[in-house]
C-alpha cells in the first residue's frame, strides 16, 4: 500500500511552509500561558504534527521528487522559496522526530531543572529553536539562512541559560556560546554579502547558475567562501572552533543538551554541505583545496585531538561533549573526500550520530533525574541501580564506539570504504584510532557502572530506582533504533545515497532556482 495515500493533498502542497509557521506561531501563544501542563502539552502535540508533515515529505522525495514553495505566490529567484530534495528532507524528519522524543522526555525533566514560572517560556523557546533549526533547513534563500540560524541561536542561549537553577555556571556557557555564536553569525553573514555582490541574488540556486557561469567567480566568490566556512565551522563545533560546545552541554538543562547534541550541529552540517556542494562548485580548485585542506585537516584534529580530551574528563557529560566534536570530525573527513561516496558517507553518519547521542544524553540526563549524578566516579553500581537506563546507556555507548550490529558501526565501516576507495589508508588508520580511543573513554563509564559495587549511604547500600517511564521511552527508543540500523542499515543508506547523488554531480537545473 502507497504510504503517501494517507497524506492528504495539503500536506503534499503547504507541508514544506507548515513545518516552520507552525511551531514559530505556537511558540508566541506557549509564552504568554500561564499553564505548564498545557505549554508542554501543545509543544509535543505541535512536535507531533511536524514529525507526521517531515514523514510525509520524506516520502515525497523518495518517490523522486523535489518540492518547490513559493512564499506569497511569488516564484524564485526573486520571491522565497522552500525546497525539499534529497538532502533536506532526511534532516527535517530527524528535528521533529528528536522533538517529539526529546519532548517525552521533558515532561520529567523539567520539572526537576526549571523553576516553574519559567517553564512555559521554556517550551515556547523551544518551539522558536525548533522552527529556527526547521527554516535554515528548508528554505531556499540564502539570507533566510541567516535570519533562521539567529532565531534558533537566540532562543538556543535562552535554553541554555534556563538551567542556571540546576547549575549556576549554566549563565556562563550560555553567555560564551553567545559571543561565539554571534561572531560565527557575523562571519556568516558578512560571506553571504560578499557572495551577493558577486552574483546579485540571494536565492541558493541562482546563486549556484552564477557562480557556475562564471568559473567559480573572482576573488570576491573566494572571500565569501572562506566567510561562509568559518561562519558555519564555528555554529557546528569543528576544531578548533569548539569551545563553546562542552561547557553548553555540560551545564544546560540535560533535556536541551538532548536536543541539541542530535539536531543542531547536524543542520549546521547540513548548511555546510548545501553552500559547499551545491553553492559552489567542489570541482572549482579553491574550492577543492579548502575542502582537502580546512575540512579535513581540522576533522582529522578534532577527531584525534577531542578523543583525547575526552578521556581525561572526570565529568560524564564533558565526555560526551568532547566525543561529539570528534564525531564531528568523522563528518567533516567524510565530506572533505569530496566524493559521492564520501559525502555519503558523511551524512550518513550525521543521521546515525544524532540517534546515537540523543540517546546517551537522555541517559546521562535520567541519572541525574535519580541520582544527581554527573562525575564518572559516580557511576559506580549503576547496573544495578538503574539496569535498565544503563542498558540503554550501554547500547548507545557501544554504537558510539563503532561495534558491529550498531549504527555507529554501519556509519564508520562506509566512512573507512569511501576513504580507502581514494587511497586514504592514512584515514582509515584515524578512523581505527579513534574508534580504540572512544573504547577508552566509555569503557571508563562502563567500568564504574558494571565491574564496581553500589555506594553506601547511611549505612546502606544505595537501593534500586529506576527511572520514570517518561524517560525510559525515548532512551531506548533510540538505543533499540541504533540496533535496527545495525542490522538493516537500507533506509538510511538509501537517504544518505539519495542525498549524495544530489550533490554529485550538481544540474543545471536546481530545485527552487531557474533553469539557464
Amino acid at each position: 500500500m502507497d504510504l503517501l495515500s494517507f497524506f492528504p493533498e495539503w500536506v503534499m502542497t503547504h507541508g514544506a511552509a507548515l513545518l516552520v509557521v507552525l511551531p514559530l506561531l505556537m511558540g508566541v501563544v506557549l509564552a504568554i500561558l500561564p499553564s505548564e501542563k498545557l505549554a508542554w502539552a501543545l509543544a509535543f502535540i505541535v512536535a507531533l504534527i511536524c514529525s507526521v508533515l517531515a514523514l510525509g515529505l520524506v516520502l515525497q522525495i523518495f518517490g523522486g521528487e523535489s518540492l518547490v514553495y513559493s512564499m506569497g505566490g511569488w516564484d524564485p529567484p526573486h520571491g522565497i522559496s522552500y525546497v525539499v530534495d534529497a538532502l533536506s528532507a532526511p534532516v527535517l524528519l530527524l528535528i521533529s522526530l528528536m522533538a517529539v522524543l526529546c519532548l517525552l522526555y521533558a515532561w520529567p525533566s523539567v520539572r526537576a531543572e526549571v523553576e516553574p514560572k519559567k517553564r512555559a517560556p521554556f517550551y515556547a523557546a523551544f518551539l522558536v529553536c525548533m522552527a529556527g533549526l526547521l527554516g535554515m533547513v528548508v528554505t531556499g534563500d540564502a539570507f533566510n539562512v541567516f535570519v533562521f540560524l539567529e532565531v534558533s541561536s537566540i532562543s538556543t542561549y535562552v535554553l541554555v541559560g534556563m538551567g542556571a537553577s540546576r547549575d549556576r555556571r549554566a549563565l556562563t556557557a550560555s553567555f560564551n556560546y553567545l559571543i561565539l555564536g554571534s561572531i560565527g553569525a557575523t562571519f556568516f553573514v558578512v560571506g553571504l554579502g560578499f557572495l551577493f555582490m558577486e552574483t546579485g541574488t540571494l536565492n541558493m540556486a541562482d546563486m549556484a547558475r552564477i557562480l557556475r557561469d562564471l568559473d567559480g567567480g573572482s576573488r570576491v566568490a573566494q572571500v565569501a567562501f572562506a566567510f561562509i566556512i568559518i561562519g558555519l565551522g564555528l555554529k557546528l563545533a569543528m576544531f578548533p572552533l569548539h569551545v563553546w560546545l562542552p561547557s553548553a552541554y555540560a551545564h544546560s538543562p540535560s533535556f536541551v543538551t538532548a536536543f541539541l547534541a542530535s539536531t543542531a550541529t547536524k543542520a549546521a552540517l547540513y548548511l555546510l554541505l548545501r553552500f559547499t556542494f551545491t553553492i559552489f562548485d567542489v570541482n572549482i580548485n579553491y574550492v577543492g583545496r579548502a575542502e582537502m585542506i580546512l575540512l579535513v585537516g581540522f576533522g582529522v584534529a578534532g577527531m584525534i585531538f577531542a578523543s583525547l580530551q575526552a578521556i581525561f574528563q572526570t565529568d560524564a557529560r564533558r565526555t560526551l561533549a568532547y566525543s561529539s566534536v570528534a564525531q564531528v570530525g568523522y563528518m567533516l573527513l567524510g565530506i572533505g573526500l569530496a566524493t559521492a561516496a564520501g559525502a555519503a558517507a558523511g551524512y550518513l553518519h550525521l543521521l546515525n550520530h544524532a540517534v546515537i547521542k540523543g540517546g546517551l544524553f537522555i541517559c546521562l540526563g535520567a541519572m541525574w533525574y535519580r541520582f544527581g549524578i554527573t562525575r564518572i566516579s559516580d557511576f559506580r553500581g549503576l547496573s544495578k541501580t538503574m539496569p535498565w537506563t544503563m542498558g540503554a546507556f550501554t547500547i548507545s555507548a557501544l554504537s558510539l564506539i563503532g561495534v558491529p550490529f550498531t549504527a555507529g558501526f554501519v556509519s564508520k565501516v562506509n566512512l573507512a570504504t569511501a576513504a580507502a576507495n581514494e587511497g586514504w589508508w592514512w584515514a582509515v588508520g584515524v578512523i581505527v584510532i579513534t574508534s580504540i580511543l572512544a573504547i577508552i573513554y566509555m569503557g571508563n563509564i562502563l567500568k564504574e557502572a558494571y565491574f564496581k559495587e553500589p555506594p553506601v549511604v547511611n549505612g546502606a547500600i544505595v537501593a534500586r530506582n529506576e527511572a520514570p517511564l517518561m524517560m525510559l521511552i525515548p532512551m531506548w527508543a533510540l538505543a533499540l533504533a541504533s540496533i535496527a540500523i545495525g542490522i538493516n542499515s537500507d533506509l538510511m543508506v538509501q537517504a544518505a545515497n539519495g542525498a549524495a547523488e544530489l550533490l554529485f554531480p550538481v544540474t543545471n537545473a536546481l530545485p527552487g532556482g531557474v533553469t539557464p
